[in-house]
């Protein structure tokens, strides 16, 4: 006789969905990551805006920009990426986390003092996907095999949600009556980001160090979960490594060349291309579908953060220009040199 318990065996295997209990945690895990990136971005979204007002004549074209960016379809932002991070398999999760750590250590070991700070920004921009993959392998890693993991993942995503509704509602905030309070010096926390918003990316540098340093170990023993021998692995990591040097080498000097979003987009292209090609000798068919979905998440979240990639490619932001007024000083002397000899 038939029955609901013999379903699952009927439907087909999807890549890191597995019919049950499995379904909801990879669904749980994907809200985490949506989470984290949700997180991010709001915070950034307020590091750029609070340094948009520290010139209005300047930066008013930008501030409007910001505002609209932030009230269009945050919701639908928030849930299309949890479905993407549900549906990426844990195996291409894993490498897409040890490709962009690869790709942020070269580029700031690469970069000048100068542009240091704007390359670190354009980076956290940049790292959204891949930080929303490093959540789900190391959810995926540190809950294998634990006695109540669904709990602990529905725990870990009230958090998270707390943390996300924090951090959106601070922007908002600033959105509204920053420039307000911070004027009439009102608002504890508005004083607070016009004393050191400075700070703001430092903490997030740390944060975000500490979240790849995880994800990049549960990467890897999840990729190694799947070798039975040391020469299997070795097959695997060799034209993996070659793979990736290529590729954080052609993207360096692609992006030096050609600065901006049409840049951007082609690396990902680039990326997402030679991992498919890689998998296609050394993965499964699983891993391709993966790699498709990986490049969805990838454009979805440059779709994002378009207007704050384009500050970043500008440099306009008022803490870095202070050297344009520098010229006007030796004009008063040239004026002062006619006066003193026309008596004469």
């Amino acid at each position: 006789m038939f029955s609901l318990p013999t379903l699952p065996s009927w439907l087909p295997g999807l890549p890191s969905l597995e019919w049950g209990s499995s379904l909801l945690d990879s669904l749980l895990q994907g809200l985490i990551g949506a989470c984290g990136i949700s997180v991010l971005s709001s915070l950034l979204k307020v590091y750029f805006f609070v340094d948009c007002t520290k010139d209005p004549k300047r930066q008013q074209s930008k501030k409007e920009q910001l505002q609209a960016q932030w009230a269009s379809l945050e919701t639908v932002h928030l849930v299309g990426l949890a479905l993407i991070l549900t549906v990426v398999g844990s195996r291409v999760a894993a490498l897409v986390v040890l490709e962009f750590s690869l790709r942020a250590i070269s580029t700031l070991l690469s970069v000048g003092k100068g542009s240091q700070d704007t390359e670190r920004l354009q980076l956290y921009l940049l790292c959204q996907y891949s930080l929303g993959c490093g959540l789900t392998c190391g959810l995926s890693f540190l809950q294998e095999g634990a006695p109540r993991r669904t709990l602990n993942l529905l725990l870990a995503l009230g958090l998270a949600a707390l943390l996300g509704t924090g951090a959106w509602r601070l922007h908002r905030h600033v959105y509204r009556l920053y420039e307000l309070h911070s004027s009439q010096q009102y608002c504890g926390v508005c004083l607070v980001l016009l004393a050191d918003v400075e700070g703001l990316p430092v903490l997030l540098g740390r944060a975000l160090t500490v979240t790849f340093a995880v994800g990049n170990l549960a990467a890897v023993a999840l990729i190694n979960q799947d070798f039975l021998t040391t020469s299997e692995a070795v097959r695997f990591w060799t034209p993996l490594t070659i793979c990736y040097t290529l590729l954080v080498i052609y993207m360096q000097e692609e992006q030096r060349q050609h600065p901006g979003m049409q840049s951007q987009v082609q690396t990902v292209l680039v990326r997402m291309g030679g991992l498919f090609v890689l998998l296609l000798t050394v993965g499964r068919w699983l891993d391709l579908l993966g790699i498709l979905v990986s490049l969805l998440g990838e454009l979805w979240c440059l779709a994002g953060t378009r207007t704050l990639l384009h500050l970043c490619h500008r440099q306009d932001f008022p803490s870095q220009s202070p050297s344009v007024s520098a010229p006007r000083q030796p004009r008063p002397l040239a004026d002062a040199q006619p006066r003193s000899t026309a008596p004469s």
